[in-house]
């Protein structure tokens, strides 16, 4: 019998921290960049397919073996098949990594809101950021010392993270996500709105979505697409099966994981209008061709951005605090996420109060995110996302398709969503989850691993990326399995 478990106040509550959780940094400063790279308009053909073939079935898969085995990802995983409990660990752990980075970029965005009031970042922003700001060091190994902006800044989102998590899911993460999330479209929705008006808006534009066919015929073009569904739907990092485990017995689980993964998209083609319009603006002022200021990632936000920012007078100063405040909103409702993956495995797992596990954890969090305010934070913070995401995730990802595909039976959850769903899925869904999905993600894999080793990762020495990359991954499986042999505060299977 299902015990009693905390509850979303509604199920738009539940969607709109789902979507929360999935529209992060990734879909402001990444989708745009992958598009343009991956044939422009073109690329469409390949990133729907990737939605329907992986997207939104492992969302569904995701969410229904939270509702049906209420618990958290670990809980979930054990009570559909308990030697598979580590497959449930692994991606809390890499969640508490990532969170950890993530504080660090965040710090940074918070930052960037008070340098926008007065352009701190002066005529250079490349040298701004790397040299007067972070006074990055120069390698991974070099740590240097203490960036005091830069661990304040992260001291206050661990504190942010703890005032929204200490509540229960219905006054913190429920009420947070409908507060920011609205606030999060209107403010993308102003900077579109400005950015569409500026001179060479159109050139970006163009630059965006003109398709090249051709494009589309290079396998690695659908990989990305793929890459992207997964990198930015929150798939495998333990947080979408922890809050389905929320929702309550009666809810329409398959509308739900359709309406999450195109909320998601709607923003992400919202964000790429915003960011090539400005950047076509910048081509223009400069008199350069769109290609040679394109960038993606931190480049974009803190430099690129910043400097086009430099040349719009006053319009400069309000683009450039509700970008950086558009950067936090999106970052705290990802940060919150996976802070309740983190303390909702360790509740079910020890029985420990909420209240107690969601502080041990924000302070546990800050201590060990401290190492990314160091001068060598930003390699660290570089090379970790680089391996969680691009071999970390996506394994969890391949391991549960084959989990749910070949050893539960995608049946039974398929029958337990359609019982409930006013939308039914049919025996596509079955196909996708046991061969299509499973086929591409290790393809995906593959190619990423084989890549790897023939082209060591941002020109890195080897032995960095072993030390804060691949050592990451294997401490990752390690701690999983290692976790997974304690017991449980409860034992029994639903």
């Amino acid at each position: 019998m299902k015990e009693k478990r905390t509850q979303w106040g509604s199920k738009w509550g539940f969607l709109f921290a789902a979507v929360g959780s999935a529209v992060g940094l990734g879909n402001i400063w990444r989708y745009p960049y992958v598009v343009y790279e991956s044939g422009g308009g073109a690329f469409l053909i390949p990133y729907f397919f990737a939605i329907f073939t992986a997207g939104i079935p492992l969302l569904i898969l995701e969410y229904s073996m939270g509702h049906l085995y209420r618990g958290s990802t670990p809980l979930a995983v054990f009570r559909a098949n308990k030697n598979f409990e580590w497959l449930g660990w692994w991606p809390v752990i890499s969640s508490a990594v990532i969170l950890c980075y993530y504080s660090m970029i965040l710090s940074m965005a918070v930052k960037y809101i008070l340098f926008s009031v007065d352009k701190s970042w002066g005529q250079d922003s490349n040298d701004f950021f790397y040299n007067e700001f972070l006074k990055l060091s120069d390698s991974p190994f070099h740590l240097g010392g203490i960036v005091w902006p830069i661990l304040i800044g992260i001291l206050i989102i661990w504190a942010v993270n703890w005032l929204i998590c200490y509540r229960d899911i219905k006054t913190g993460i429920e009420k947070i996500s409908k507060l920011l999330l609205p606030c999060l479209l209107v403010i993308m929705i102003i900077i579109v709105i400005k950015g569409i008006t500026l001179d060479g808006a159109a050139t970006g534009l163009n630059a965006l979505f003109t398709p090249d066919w051709d494009r589309v015929k290079n396998p690695q073009i659908w990989i990305s697409a793929y890459g992207q569904v997964f990198f930015s739907l929150s798939i495998a990092t333990g947080i979408m099966m922890t809050y389905s485990s929320y929702l309550p017995d009666k809810t329409d689980i398959n509308n739900s994981a359709f309406l999450t993964a195109f909320a998601n998209s709607g923003f992400e083609f919202l964000a790429a209008i915003g960011v090539f319009s400005i950047l076509g603006a910048m081509a223009e002022s400069q008199g350069v061709a769109v290609d040679e200021v394109v960038t993606s990632g931190i480049g974009l936000a803190f430099i690129a951005f910043p400097k086009v920012f430099s040349t719009m007078g006053i319009w400069g100063n309000i683009l450039g605090v509700l970008f950086f405040i558009c950067l936090s909103f999106a970052g705290i409702t990802s940060s919150v996420s996976l802070v309740e993956a983190i303390s909702a495995s360790i509740i079910d797992k020890s029985g420990w109060q909420r209240k107690n596990v969601v502080t041990v954890i924000c302070v546990i969090g800050f201590a060990a995110s401290s190492i990314f305010s160091l001068n060598a934070g930003l390699y660290l913070l570089d090379i970790m996302d680089n391996f969680i995401n691009n071999y970390g995730i996506v394994a969890v990802g391949l391991l549960e398709a084959i989990m749910v595909g070949w050893i539960i039976k995608p049946i039974v959850i398929r029958e337990h969503t359609n019982s409930m769903s006013y939308f039914k899925i049919g025996a596509w869904w079955d196909i996708i989850i046991k061969y299509i999905t499973p086929a591409i993600l290790s393809v995906t894999l593959l190619q990423t691993i084989v890549n790897g080793f023939k082209t060591p990762y941002g020109g890195y020495d080897r032995t960095a990326l072993i030390i804060y990359g691949w050592s990451v991954i294997l401490l990752g499986i390690a701690g999983a399995v290692w976790i997974s042999r304690k017991p449980w505060k409860k034992e029994e299977s639903v």
